[in-house]
């Protein structure tokens, strides 16, 4: 149906001369790393865009998580849900911390409290809450048991940047929050990520880790790494950041077309946003179940199937959960048997293409292929020219491609 891959994110420009006026300022200044004039500015309009009094840019959205664990001090046991991007668990495990899955509540897809109170152990040190698909995470519940058990609670808001819960920006809630600002990303600076707080210490604790220890020329005062955002990846965050209104409206009005084109369509749901808070819409989720009421129809991953049959390379995100994935399905043989809303919400789970590449038409011909997926592609398509001279269209990828995965989720 498609003559050219349709992918779950591509990466955003936005305005291009902007930008390379930027990296011109840039190398005329000869400041290219080491907290320069780009670096301070992100920092400074990411954090008034937030609300918050702290925002610590670093390389990756993975090393901010990993700067933020240490800083906290987290040791032990952290607990965090299976139903994430890996690196939310790799970032602990890196680090010598064990992450403990906790369950998902099935219609929210975010960390339950009560799982997280089941999970507490005396080498318990903290919580790593994810505001999963931006909605946000029962902040108030989960800082409640971290209060009562005196442990400590970060948020890995990698999906969630511009977004509010209860009013209030994300970035405001736990004793820090992590962002991702990779290039697939509503707001990116192409590779980076931030970790937002409103604790002096914990910001000061961050800056210094993620430059090899320094506070100042003297020498380290604690043990850290080369964590430090770019220049040029600053230069386009700050150039991102002006486009963000933009590209938040085009993902909303896909939001609302795919709500539109797929409203009726037995057995699948779109995942809401609550109305009443400020969403990114980066995400367009779809659940595939079965309707009791309606004629038995195709499973989640014959629709995939289909759909890539078609070239829209729709992605299970983040199936089989990271409980499942190596090295944490040896560590932890059993872990399903405490996971039974992560299994079943990974099996039922698509995410479909979005962004400035998508229009509503687009979206009406990806409706049409979930509505009937047995409706097979054309055998052979082809791309222009004489038909001696045509191209045979390349087929869709896999869609278990190890690249593209991470490329698009994270």
């Amino acid at each position: 149906m498609f003559s050219h891959p349709l992918h779950v994110g591509r990466p955003g420009i936005g305005n291009r001369a902007a930008f390379l006026r930027r990296v011109e300022q840039i190398l005329d200044s000869r400041w290219l790393t080491n907290d320069g004039q780009m670096v301070r500015e992100l920092e400074r309009r990411i954090a008034q865009y937030i609300g918050v009094r702290h925002c610590v840019a670093l390389a990756s959205g993975t090393t901010a998580l990993e700067v933020a664990a240490r800083a906290l001090d987290l040791s032990g046991e952290v607990i965090v849900p299976s139903w994430t991007f890996a690196a939310t668990a790799h970032a602990l495990y890196w680090q010598g911390i064990t992450p403990v899955f906790a369950d998902i509540d099935s219609e929210t897809h975010n960390l339950s409290p009560q799982a997280v109170r089941r999970k507490i152990t005396p080498r318990t040190t903290g919580i790593v809450g994810v505001h999963l698909w931006g909605r946000p995470a029962p902040v108030d519940a989960l800082q409640a048991i971290a209060d009562e058990y005196g442990l400590k609670l970060m948020f890995d808001a990698a999906h969630a940047f511009g977004n509010t819960c209860k009013g209030r920006g994300i970035g405001n809630f736990g004793a820090c929050e992590v962002f991702s600002f990779h290039a697939t990303k509503a707001f990116s600076t192409i590779e980076g990520g931030a970790i937002a707080t409103n604790d002096d210490d914990l910001a000061e604790r961050a800056r210094s880790m993620r430059n090899f220890g320094f506070r100042n020329a003297d020498g380290a005062v604690c043990v850290g790494i080369n964590g430090k955002m770019s220049e040029i990846h600053a230069a386009f965050g700050l150039t991102s950041l002006e486009s963000l209104n933009e590209v938040i409206a085009v993902n909303q009005a896909n939001y609302r077309d795919y709500a539109d084109a797929l409203g009726n369509v037995p057995g699948v749901a779109l995942l809401p946003h609550d109305a009443r808070e400020r969403s990114n819409f980066q995400y367009v989720v779809i659940e595939i179940r079965e309707d009791p009421k309606a004629p038995p129809r195709a499973n989640r991953d014959e629709i995939l199937t289909a759909l890539h049959r078609h070239n829209v390379l729709a992605r299970p995100y983040f199936w089989p959960g990271v409980h499942a994935m190596r090295p944490y399905r040896d560590l932890f043989p059993h872990a399903d048997r405490d996971l039974p809303n992560t299994i079943e919400v990974a099996a039922r789970i698509l995410v479909l293409p979005t962004g400035a590449d998508i229009d509503r038409k687009t979206i009406a011909r990806i409706a049409a292929i979930i509505r009937n997926p047995h409706v097979r592609a054309p055998a052979r398509a082809h791309l222009g020219g004489s038909p001696e001279n045509r191209v045979p269209i390349p087929p869709p990828q896999p869609f278990r491609t190890k690249e593209t995965l991470l490329h698009e989720q994270y």
